[in-house]
Formats: structure tokens, C-alpha cells, sequence
């Protein structure tokens, strides 16, 4: 006799995922646990970085995951707390939070651009392939 807990397992999931829909969550993969750490930004997207913190850095770093008015009429969003679960950054009892670098229009779709300020020494990163690598701003 053939096992029926597939299909249940399957209609599950999709189940969920249309629930996750509807309540427009959005699921990220996982951070690469043997992301490189470089101690200057030498990208070429650095100097958005380094006004996209100097905005959220003049708002108090937000710690609400949310969307925030930004200059220009745009949008840009604090999504919390990062929580270095695979240590890619120094500081395993560090407090880190993360930002969005690019504004856009409110609730649209976020891209892989972030900086995170370890929030216990100030250090501020970039990474721009959602965290695979961060540049020490």
C-alpha cells in the first residue's frame, strides 16, 4: 500500500506558500556562512553606501523591521535585526542591525544591497550580494 503523507506534505506546502503570499512574506535564503570580511569598501556602489548610512544614521538606526520616509519622496526599509547566526561578521555577542542602501517606492521589492552596523562597536558594512561579502565602511 502506497503512502498518502507526500501528497499531504505537498498540499501543505502549497497551502503555505499561498498563505505567505497573501500576507506578502517573503523568504530569503540563508546567508553564506564563509562570507569575506574586508576592512575598506573598495566597490564600486560604496559611496551609496556610505549616504544610505548616513541617512539611517541621522534617523537613530531604526530598530523596527519597516518601511521609512526617505529623501526624495521615496522609501527605503530597516529590516531589524541581523542576527550573524553564521558568524560571518566579528562579534559572536555583538548586536548588529540592517538596512536597505537603495530607496524606493514604499512596500516594493527589496534588492540585495545592505549595510550592517554592529550596533555594540559602531563598525558600519556593506554587502552587496545579501551577505555573501562585507566591506568595513
Amino acid at each position: 500500500m502506497q503512502s498518502l503523507q507526500p501528497h499531504w506534505a505537498r498540499r501543505l506546502l502549497a497551502a503555505l506558500a499561498i498563505v505567505a503570499s497573501v500576507l506578502g512574506v517573503t523568504t530569503a535564503m540563508a546567508p553564506a556562512a564563509s562570507a569575506d570580511v574586508f576592512n575598506s569598501c573598495t566597490q564600486s556602489r560604496c559611496s551609496a553606501a556610505r549616504s544610505a548610512n548616513s541617512t539611517w544614521s541621522s534617523m537613530g538606526y531604526p530598530s523596527s523591521r519597516d518601511w521609512y520616509d526617505w529623501p526624495n519622496g521615496k522609501c527605503n526599509f530597516s529590516g531589524g535585526f541581523f542576527q550573524n547566526r553564521d558568524g560571518q561578521l566579528p562579534g559572536d555577542d555583538h548586536t548588529f542591525q540592517e538596512f536597505d542602501v537603495y530607496p524606493r517606492a514604499c512596500n516594493a521589492r527589496r534588492d540585495a544591497y545592505r549595510i550592517v552596523v554592529d550596533r555594540t562597536t559602531g563598525v558600519v558594512y556593506f554587502s552587496p550580494d545579501h551577505y555573501r561579502n562585507f566591506y568595513r565602511l
